[in-house]
């Protein structure tokens, strides 16, 4: 199966930025991709750099949001991801993929479930932790274990992706450097980015794909300079095998071929799924096993 995702910057204004994306979109589908993925809140900036109120009229277009990426998804019959802000009513909204079919309707959506608030990543103030649960969308390409950003730290997470059946992890994401930071510590926190995200692929034997933003954004308080969002959004194999990588400021649609029955004879010789000792892991449901 061929596989795509966008690796791309935000154009000053929304109109701009969906139609460039549109128009990358139908170059991967022209060479070949059936599957397309999406970097988070892909529509807009980042706007989780500030807490402000004013944001939260991104929401408002959601709906219209997902009829424009339907009919995207139907004009060049692929499956897409995308990364939505979902408004349910005020006072109540998600960091929200939805996934299309070819045909333009909605195969499934997963809200995020691991909420940030740090510094520059500010989105406990924007988005109610998702109430979906972690699990897999049925689509024409295979089963997609879909989750956002935050959710990429979390073994937990993509372990039960796989547990009910994922045969891809996916993650959208928008992370980044800020300029205060030393090269050395760049550098660290690019290698645990990574690490982290093959490691599921080897310990759960998927193919992972990963779809970062790129580009600088400024912090629109003036707290802060603003992110340099690293890229180096990449597609790797059921024993963490770099596929396709990209660099690390270059906008590009960075394909790869996913065959569903590499996962089979990997698991054959790795079986790490049948060594699991279910019945010695009561403590992973505690915060901290500090109690008997």
């Amino acid at each position: 199966m061929k596989t795509a995702l966008i690796q791309q910057k935000y154009y000053a204004i929304k109109s701009k930025t969906l139609q460039i994306t549109k128009s990358k979109i139908r170059e991967a589908s022209k060479h070949g991709a059936h599957l397309i993925i999406l970097q988070e809140l892909h529509q807009t900036e980042y706007f989780c750099q500030s807490e402000d109120t004013k944001f939260f009229a991104y929401a408002n277009s959601f709906e219209e949001d997902v009829k424009f990426w339907a009919n995207v998804a139907k004009e060049n019959s692929i499956v897409l991801v995308t990364s939505l802000f979902e408004k349910r009513t005020a006072g109540l909204y998600h960091n929200t993929v939805v996934v299309f079919e070819k045909d333009g309707s909605i195969a499934g959506k997963y809200r995020k479930m691991h909420i940030p608030d740090d510094p520059g990543f500010y989105e406990k103030f924007y988005f109610t932790p998702g109430d979906l649960g972690f699990e897999p969308i049925q689509t024409s390409v295979g089963k997609l274990g879909v989750l956002i950003c935050w959710d990429q730290w979390y073994p937990e997470a993509a372990r039960i992706m796989t547990l009910k059946g994922a045969e891809i992890l996916i993650y959208p994401t928008a992370i980044g450097w800020f300029e205060e930071d030393s090269d050395d510590e760049k550098k660290r926190q690019l290698d645990s980015w990574i690490t982290i995200q093959r490691s599921h692929a080897i310990a759960n034997a998927i193919p992972v794909i990963s779809c970062n933003r790129v580009g600088f954004e400024a912090d629109p308080s003036g707290v802060m300079n603003g992110t340099h969002f690293w890229g180096n959004s990449f597609i790797c194999g059921a024993q963490g095998e770099m596929l396709a990588q990209a660099r690390h400021q270059n906008e590009t649609i960075l394909y790869a071929n996913i065959a569903h029955a590499r996962t089979k004879e990997v698991r054959d010789i790795w079986p790490f799924l049948r060594d699991r000792r279910i019945d010695a892991y009561d403590c992973l449901l505690r915060r901290y096993c500090d109690e008997d």
